[in-house]
């Protein structure tokens, strides 16, 4: 097993599930470019390990990510397109193996989005998720304005999306977006269980099962993190989401 390249993320085996931990958590473990890199990087290296069955992307300290760090993606002169993010999302979209997502404490921006691309998901009972990018001046990412209305139709979809509130992990199961909600001592475990039990199965079929579950979808959702990317990179420009963004380095700056 290769290492990671970034010490905000630390990779492991157990038996044949490859553990993705984000691990930073005295930011809330808020991502940096090096952290996508390393997470799209661990991703892939699960995908081509022939010992590996299954992924689990996990949080450290009952925190699974807060989202994107503001104030690294604001610095960053790298065009939107291009970001290692990208890389990131294309890596979710790509996997042939299944994912298992072990959620606690905030999943925010990417860290809700990027569960649309997981298989099975399990969070904590003191779990909140938020879609917050309309309340900042932005549009969804990483396919989700694809894949959540597919998946919870269209009025559920526009409700997270649009009004951008927080909502707890018992309301993101009873919208469908989640598998099950534990106690907070016991979540990490049930998830491993479950990984543990899925990479057990026989790999091709398993695999073959998630690409039937998934066919015709790949493409439909590479196009769409392109155009909701272009979009992203032009309301990042807009007045509205320009003030948005001062307010918010003001009251940092403030604290």
């Amino acid at each position: 097993m290769n290492e990671s390249a970034d010490e905000n993320v630390k990779y492991s085996i157990d038996g044949q599930v490859f553990v993705l931990e984000i691990h930073r958590p005295q930011k809330k473990n808020a991502l940096l470019p090096g952290m996508y890199a390393a997470l799209a990087a661990g991703l892939r290296q699960a995908n081509e390990d022939a010992s590996v069955n299954v992924t689990l992307i996990r949080g450290v300290d009952d925190c699974f990510t807060s989202g994107n760090d503001v104030s690294s993606f604001l610095a960053s002169n790298t065009p939107t397109t291009e970001r290692p993010s990208v890389a990131f999302m294309n890596a979710l979209n790509e996997s042939k193996k299944p994912i298992v997502a072990a959620i606690s404490g905030l999943a925010i921006g990417i860290g809700t989005t990027l569960l649309f691309h997981c298989d099975l998901i399990y969070a904590s009972e003191n779990c909140f998720l938020q879609l917050p990018f309309s309340r900042l001046g932005l549009c969804p990412e990483a396919g989700s304005s694809y894949l959540l209305p597919k998946q919870i139709g269209h009025v559920r979809a526009a409700e997270l999306m649009l009004l951008g509130d927080r909502f707890s992990a018992s309301k993101a199961k009873e919208y469908g977006i989640i598998n099950e909600v534990l106690p907070q001592n016991q979540y990490l475990e049930f998830a491993m269980n479950k990984a543990q039990e899925l990479a057990a199965f026989p790999s091709d079929s398993v695999q073959t099962s998630k690409a039937l579950l998934k066919r015709g979808q790949q493409d439909t959702v590479s196009d769409t993190i392109d155009v909701e990317l272009q979009e992203f990179a032009r309301l990042l420009e807009t007045p509205d989401a320009q003030a948005i963004v001062e307010a918010f380095l003001n009251k940092k700056k403030s604290a």
